[in-house]
C-alpha cells in the first residue's frame, strides 16, 4: 500500500491527529498535559463505550438477510410482506436467555430467535425462541422467573436450587422445562435449531376476515444438538462457539436458511377449543391445525460492526404492520409494553433512529426532542392541526386486528377448559415424541441438574413434578438422584 493510500487517524470530529501512540507531555519525560483533547476523548469514550446488557437475552449473535414468500397466504392476511413473491430485508438475532454477555454459548438454556422485517409499511418484529412454548402464561411472574434463573443476591452465583424452587412451585413450567432438559436444550449451533414466535397472533385479510396464527421457522440445516458432556467441554474452551459458527458459516458462503410454516386457526374456533389456544405453555396439535408453508428466511450478510448492528438492535413485538395484530395471550400483551420500555432504558428514547432499528419506509411522526435525537422535526409539532401535518387514515388503515371482551376488572388465572392441564402436553412429549435414547438423555440431564446443589425440600417437589409429567421417567430420575 502506498503512503498516499493510508487514511489519517482523526478524532471523532474528523480532525487529523499527530500521534495515535503518544500523549502530549511537558518534555519527553514530563507530565501529561490536560489540554491533550485527543487523549481525553480516547479515555472518556472508552469509559462510556459499554451500554447496559439486556436483562434476559444478553449474550447474542446476529446477521442480515431476506425473507421471500414462496406460497400464497393472501387469503389469511393482507400484510404486504406475506403477499405472493414478496421479498423483504431481515435482521436476525439469536441469543441465550439467562447468561450475561460474556457467558458461554453452550450452557443449557432456551435460545432467543428474534427477527426484524424492514417492510414497506414499517418494521415488523417477531420476538420468539427456539421452543414452541414458554415457562409462563402470565407476565406478573416473568420478572421473578428471570431472577430465579440469574444469580443469587448474597453470593452472586447461579443456583440450581433457586431454579427448581421456582419451577416446582409453578406447574405451568413443566412443558418448557421438559424441552429445556431434552436434547433441544443445547442446540449444536444457531443454524441447527428451529425458531417459534410461540405466541398466537391475529391475521386479517383484505376482506376484514380474522384468523389466529402461530409461526414456525423450521431449520433447513436440520435439528442437531450437543450432549451435556460436549456442551460442558466446549464451554471451557470456546465460550463464543455459536457466535463463531454463525459468523464463519456466512463468511464462507454457507448461508443458513429456515422455512416458515404457519398454523392457522379460524377465528371463531378459539372460543370453544378444548384448551385455551392463547396459553403460551401449550402447542396447537398439528393434526388439528396442520402447518402450511409461507416462505424462506435466508441469512447472507454478517454485521460490519457488531456493536452498532447487533448490540444496539432493538426488537419489540409491538412493531406490527397492517394485516397483523396481537391475540388475547396475556404474556404477549404485556410484552407489547415491556420490550419498548426496556429499549428506552438501555438505548435512549430515540432508539428507533439508530440505523439498524430505523424503518426503510418514510416516518411521519409527531415525536420530538429527547436524548440523541437525530431526525429533524418540522412544524407543526402537535395534532390535530390545520398546517398540513400528517393525519391518521382510518379508511386505509382500520383498527381491524381486534376482538371482543367484557367482564369485571380482576386478577385471575385463565378460565379452565377441558384439557387445560399443565402436565398433559409434556407427558405426551416424553412418551410419544421422544425415542428411548432421547428419554435416556433427558433423565441423565435432569439427574445431573438436580444433583447440583438442590435442597431436600425442593428436590422432593422436583421428583413429584417429574412423576406428574411421566411416572416412569419420574421414577428413573428419583433413582438416579439417589445413586
Amino acid at each position: 500500500m502506498k503512503d498516499s493510500d493510508i487514511k489519517p487517524t482523526t478524532n471523532d470530529a474528523g480532525m487529523p491527529v499527530s500521534s495515535d501512540e503518544f500523549s502530549l507531555t511537558v518534555g519527553q519525560d514530563g507530565p501529561i498535559l490536560f489540554h491533550d483533547h485527543y487523549l481525553m476523548e480516547q479515555m472518556a469514550n472508552f469509559n462510556r463505550e459499554m451500554i447496559p446488557d439486556r436483562q434476559p437475552h444478553a449474550k447474542g449473535s446476529g446477521a442480515f438477510g431476506h425473507f421471500e414468500v414462496t406460497a400464497d397466504v393472501s387469503a389469511y392476511t393482507k400484510a404486504t410482506l406475506f403477499q405472493p413473491g414478496a421479498k423483504t430485508d431481515v435482521l436476525a438475532r439469536f441469543s441465550t436467555v439467562a447468561g450475561e454477555s460474556g457467558s458461554p454459548d453452550t450452557w443449557r438454556d432456551v435460545r432467543g430467535f428474534a427477527l426484524k422485517f424492514y417492510t414497506d409499511e414499517g418494521n415488523y418484529d417477531m420476538v420468539g425462541n427456539n421452543t414452541p412454548v414458554f415457562f409462563l402464561r402470565d407476565a406478573m411472574k416473568f420478572q421473578d422467573f428471570i431472577h430465579s434463573q440469574k444469580r443469587r443476591a448474597d453470593n452472586g452465583l447461579r443456583d440450581n436450587d433457586m431454579q427448581w424452587d421456582f419451577w416446582t412451585l409453578s406447574p405451568e413450567t413443566a412443558h418448557q422445562v421438559t424441552i429445556l432438559m431434552s436434547d433441544r436444550g443445547v442446540p449444536r449451533s444457531y443454524r441447527h435449531m428451529n425458531g417459534y414466535t410461540s405466541h398466537a397472533y391475529m391475521w386479517v385479510n383484505s376482506e376484514g376476515e380474522r384468523f389466529w396464527v402461530k409461526y414456525h421457522f423450521k431449520t433447513d440445516q436440520g435439528i442437531e444438538f450437543l450432549t451435556q458432556e460436549e456442551a460442558d467441554e466446549i464451554a471451557g474452551c470456546d465460550a463464543d462457539y455459536h457466535r463463531r459458527d454463525l459468523f464463519n458459516a456466512i463468511k464462507e458462503g454457507n448461508n443458513p436458511s429456515w422455512t416458515l410454516q404457519v398454523q392457522i386457526m379460524p377465528f371463531a374456533e378459539a372460543e370453544n377449543y378444548r384448551f385455551n389456544p392463547f396459553d403460551l405453555t401449550k402447542v396447537w396439535p398439528h393434526e388439528d391445525y396442520p402447518p402450511m408453508e409461507v416462505g424462506k428466511l435466508t441469512l447472507t450478510r454478517n454485521p460490519a460492526d457488531f456493536y452498532t448492528e447487533i448490540e444496539q438492535a432493538a426488537f419489540e413485538p409491538n412493531n406490527m404492520v397492517p394485516g397483523i395484530g396481537p391475540s388475547p395471550d396475556k404474556m404477549l400483551l404485556a410484552r407489547l409494553i415491556s420490550y419498548s420500555d426496556a429499549h428506552r432504558a438501555r438505548l435512549g428514547v430515540n432508539y428507533k433512529q439508530i440505523p439498524v432499528n430505523r424503518p426503510k419506509c418514510p416516518v411521519h411522526s409527531y415525536s420530538k426532542g429527547g436524548t440523541m435525537r437525530m431526525d429533524n422535526v418540522s412544524d407543526p409539532v402537535y395534532k390535530p392541526n390545520s398546517k398540513g401535518g400528517p393525519q391518521a387514515d382510518p379508511e386505509r388503515y382500520p383498527e381491524d386486528a381486534v376482538w371482543s371482551a367484557d367482564g369485571k376488572f380482576m386478577r385471575s388465572a385463565y378460565t379452565l377448559r377441558k384439557d387445560d392441564d399443565d402436565f398433559i402436553q409434556p407427558g405426551t412429549l416424553v412418551r410419544e415424541v421422544m425415542n428411548d435414547a432421547e428419554r435416556d438423555r433427558l433423565v441423565a440431564n435432569v439427574v445431573g441438574h438436580l444433583k447440583g446443589g438442590v435442597s431436600d425440600p425442593v428436590l422432593e417437589r422436583a421428583l413429584e413434578y417429574w412423576r406428574n409429567i411421566d411416572k416412569d421417567v419420574g421414577a428413573r430420575i428419583a433413582k438416579g438422584v439417589k445413586e
